[in-house]
């Protein structure tokens, strides 16, 4: 069984946000609701500062604390290591989002729209997002579902592939089973010397960034 997983170049991030843009198509998020946030850091003094871009989601762990938490059974994960909520479940009490050390969760408070009379597309899609529960990217799991059945390779073919990854203008993001060493993704986290957040959490996140190099 693969553990799915990405990789983040700081190097190739622009901080164009289109990440962000292509999880809410792909997802039919509100104007109030992000999956995915783009975070602008500086570092140095004047004259000699950098500015990187640091794209976060949810890191999908190993070991992830916001299902300890979770009294309904809402939130669990996959034997692929996705973690999911099921909206059905969710008794929207948000434990989950106190407990998650990355930030993670979004709540679903109320009904949003970007026009004052919906779209048709709106109408169609936003009913896909239950008001009173908690959201999160779960890497489109659809479309690693779908392709997979349709014999194709997350992380390679683009239909298996998260709208993020595929939509990214900097080549800056990598998918792919984390535990196959024969993957692009595994491959360029070793070389490159990937780095996850908050380590000291033990949660085992997913997602691993790549430094800038010198």
């Amino acid at each position: 069984m693969p553990r799915w997983g990405m990789a983040v170049d700081l190097e190739k991030c622009t901080g164009c946000q289109t990440c962000s843009v292509a999880c809410k198509v792909e997802n039919a998020l509100g104007p109030n609701t992000d999956r995915v946030v783009v975070v602008e850091k500086e570092t140095g003094e004047y004259p000699n500062v950098r500015r990187i871009h640091i794209p976060k989601r949810c890191m999908n762990c190993a070991d992830p604390k916001c299902i300890d938490v979770c009294p309904s059974g809402a939130t669990r994960q996959r034997d692929d290591g996705i973690v999911i909520v099921e909206r059905d479940t969710c008794i929207g009490c948000r434990y989950c989002a106190v407990a998650c050390p990355y930030n993670a969760r979004v709540f679903h408070a109320i009904e949003q729209s970007y026009h004052s009379s919906p779209s048709k597309w709106e109408t169609r899609r936003y009913k896909e997002h239950t008001v009173g529960v908690v959201g999160k990217c779960d890497f489109c799991k659809s479309r690693i579902d779908e392709g997979l059945r349709n014999g194709l390779q997350p992380g390679v073919d683009p239909d298996a592939t998260p709208m993020c990854v595929i939509s990214c203008i900097g080549s800056a993001l990598y998918f792919g089973d984390l535990d196959d060493p024969a993957t692009e993704v595994a491959q360029v986290i070793e070389s490159r010397g990937g780095v996850q957040f908050l380590p000291e959490m033990q949660t085992d996140p997913s997602i691993y960034y790549l430094p800038r190099r010198p």
